[in-house]
Order: C-alpha cells, then structure tokens, then sequence
C-alpha cells in the first residue's frame, strides 16, 4: 500500500464509523466502462459494478451530460410541494418496460431499503393486513422492516434486535443446499407445498399483506429458482388475495439478460421495486405496480423530501434509454453465456467449486471444502477475493455461508476486459484450490 493510500485509510479510521466497513483499501480517483482507477495510478477491471449498480458501467457518456444539464436547472424543491416533469417523464418510461399486463403506477424514493419499506407499506394499506412473508437467504436492506426481511444473521441482523413484528419466513428454492434434501426435479417442488403447513402452523393466509422474493436472490448468494417456483408462489398469492412484490434491485436494468428477472419466468408481480442501477449509480429507487395497489395509500401517506430528486430522474431517463440504445440485455446474455461457461470450465478442474449458477450476466460459484458434504469454504472464498484484487480484478463475495464469489460484470465491458477478468479469477480458484 502506497503513502497516500496508507494516509488516506488511516483518515477513515479516525472520522468514520467502525460498522463501515470496505472489502478492499482501495480509494478510487477516476472510473470509466469497467475501469477503475485508483489514487496512485494503479488500474483494477471492475467484476462488481457497485454492487450492481452500475450495469451501463462507470460514468456513461449520455447520463453525466443529463446530470450536468439538470444541475444548472434544477437540484431540488421537493417534489411533494413543487413538482417537475422528469418525475413524470421517468414514471412513464417505467410503466412502459416493466412486466404487467395492467394500469401501474409509480412513486420514487431514494435507496433500495426505502422502496421495499414502502412497497410493505403500500400492501398493507391495500389489503388491511399485517404479515409479511420472506425466504431464507433473502437481502432486501438494512432498514428495521427491511433487515427484518433479510435472512442473514452476520454481519446485518446480529445485535440488532428486536425486530419488525409480523414477518415470517420460509425455505426458498436454494436446489444446491435444499432444505428438504430433495434433488430437483424428482423433488416434487416441496418448496411450494410447504405453504399449507406454513399456513396452518405459523400465519393465516388471510392475515397476510404480502410475500416478497428476489426474483434471483442476490447477497444470499445468486440463487436462482427452478422454473416453476415463480409461478407457483403467483397461484398462491392469487389463491389467498396476498401481494406478490418482486424485489428486483439487484436483478433488474438489464442484468440477467432481460429488461427485469421477472420476465424469464413469465411473473406479472403485483409491485416490484426497482433501485440500484436505475440511474447509473445516482440515489434513487422506487416501486412500480398495479394502479389500484399503489393508489391504496392516502395522500401524505408515502412520499419523502428527497424522493425522486430531479437530478437523479433525469440521470435515471437517460441511463434506460443509453441502455435500449446499445442493447445492453442481449449483451448481458453474451457475457453470461461466456462468464458462465468459464466457471464450469473451473468446475471440471478444481473440486473446491462446488456449484456455478447464474442468469444473464449475473454468475456466481460456491465454493466448498468438499463436493460430497459441501461444507462451505469461507477462508478459502475470502483468500479468492483477496488474490484476485491483488491481480487487478474486483470481486465480491456472497452466501448466507459467506462461501460465494459473485459476479456483477458492467454490461459494457470489453471483450478483452473480460477475458483478462476470468483469466484473473481462474488463477486465484486455482491458487487457493491447491492449498485445500
């Protein structure tokens, strides 16, 4: 680590909060596409993208020229006071390529926790119920209701309580570790059939506002649900008038090689909520959905000083269409296709990756210590990541076990960036394998 490097974190050990916390020493001076650069020069390929915010990669030409454009206009009044047309114009753009084949509307907040905290809101004010259904391995934020939700104890729930009442959880769709130790697709789909016995031994159905899943789960480790699971947890909402609310944060603008998750499984959810690359790393969020749920609330009842800040709306207008523009869904399947295809290459060769799995441009491999008990192999997953930063490529982990190395590539990475990126990733598996 360099003098400035060294002086720069002993700065944020002084002024900033211990509970932040940073994967890496890295300070970063200047990012572009799926480059970062960091203070002394040094050039690192991007494989996390701000934790998936930033699918249209560093920095796209046509969203900074909105921002500059909207700064010299506008930055704030409030939209709940004095309103402006790009809360409009981005609601609009929305509604027009989000999955649902009915009226939707939308509101804007500002982060990820906050358009799950009022999409809660919004379903229970719709149906006058109180409970809420999550899955294990679920990150839906760190807010009270929102960690509440989240299913991972270390490092975000433990210490925390007493939690949000009137949440309850249940197995997800996890094929690798099931819950029930079936195997997919002799299995029956027990994740599904074990909602008769959730409703009968720990909420009644018709006390229950809502259910909601990532379409993909993202921090619990890119799990990806059989095709069925998705429509069959839409027949039981149906069934029992419970509001289905798709968290695609992580998983929407393109990421798995469709506009949302939702969409390969042919799921209409009644709201979804939408942040992270939304606006090309500005801080905005929001929930879009059926017209009738979201005019449950009265007015007043949601809203925030912040929420739908001009200057984000018109970065988040811009960024949709620079990605319609250069047609970054099918370049998220291409990259998946290739990404995908290398890790199961590494499969083959080294026994400490246990499963690969992914959608789109959304990969992960689990690493395990060994393929017949899959005991998680956390070390050996943190020594990947470490390797891998050292050889210029950023990458982060993932698992409720903390055992996943995941991949959140910028959808406008090079070809040659790429390569060099798993080339990188290769050798760290296979640098840590040997020594297991």
């Amino acid at each position: 680590m360099s003098k400035v490097q060294e002086e720069l974190l002993a700065r944020k050990q002084k002024l900033i909060s211990r509970g932040i916390s940073n994967s890496t020493n890295i300070f970063v001076k200047e990012a572009k596409g799926a480059t970062i650069i960091d203070v002394d020069g040094n050039e690192y390929i991007d494989f996390y993208a701000g934790i998936g915010t930033l699918n249209s990669g560093h920095c796209p030409p046509p969203v900074v020229e909105a921002i500059k454009n909207q700064a010299e206009k506008l930055l704030h009044t409030c939209f709940m006071v004095t309103m402006y047309d790009s809360y409009l114009d981005l609601a609009e753009k929305l509604i027009e390529i989000t999955p649902g084949n009915y009226a939707k509307k939308v509101m804007f907040v500002n982060s990820g926790a906050e358009c799950v905290e009022n999409a809660v809101k919004i379903a229970r004010s719709y149906t006058k119920r109180p409970a809420v259904i999550s899955f294990e391995c679920a990150f839906h934020g760190r807010t009270l209701m929102t960690m509440t939700l989240t299913s991972k104890v270390k490092p975000y729930k433990f210490g925390f309580g007493p939690f949000a009442p009137e949440v309850y959880k249940i197995p997800s769709a996890y094929c690798y570790r099931c819950y029930y130790r079936s195997t997919y697709p002799e299995c029956g789909m027990h994740c599904l059939e074990q909602f008769d016995r959730m409703f009968a031994s720990e909420v009644a159905p018709e006390t229950v506002a809502a259910m909601i899943i990532e379409p993909v789960q993202g921090e619990g480790g890119f799990i990806v649900p059989p095709p069925e699971f998705l429509p069959g947890l839409r027949k039981i909402c149906d069934k029992h008038g419970i509001v289905l609310i798709a968290d695609e944060v992580q998983t929407g603008f393109a990421r798995t090689g469709k506009m949302f998750a939702c969409e390969h499984f042919g799921l209409q959810p009644d709201l979804m909520t939408v942040a992270k690359s939304i606006a090309a790393g500005m801080p905005l969020s929001g929930v879009v959905g059926k017209a009738e749920i979201m005019d449950a609330p009265n007015p007043g009842e949601v809203g925030g000083t912040y929420s739908g800040n001009p200057v984000s709306c018109v970065a988040g207008l811009a960024n949709i269409e620079y990605m319609q523009k250069e047609n970054l869904v099918e370049r998220a399947r291409k990259i998946g296709e290739k990404t995908r295809a290398r890790m199961l290459e590494m499969k083959e060769k080294y026994p400490i990756i246990g499963d690969v799995r992914g959608l789109g441009a959304m990969n992960a491999i689990e690493l395990v210590k060994d393929r017949r008990t899959k005991e998680p192999a956390k070390d050996e997953t943190a020594a990947i990541s470490k390797y891998c930063i050292e050889h210029g490529v950023i990458v982060i982990t993932a698992g409720i076990f903390s055992n996943v190395i995941r991949t959140l590539i910028p959808l406008v990475i090079t070809d040659e960036q790429l390569e060099k990126g798993l080339d990188v990733l290769e050798q760290a598996v296979a640098s840590v394998g040997a020594r297991c």
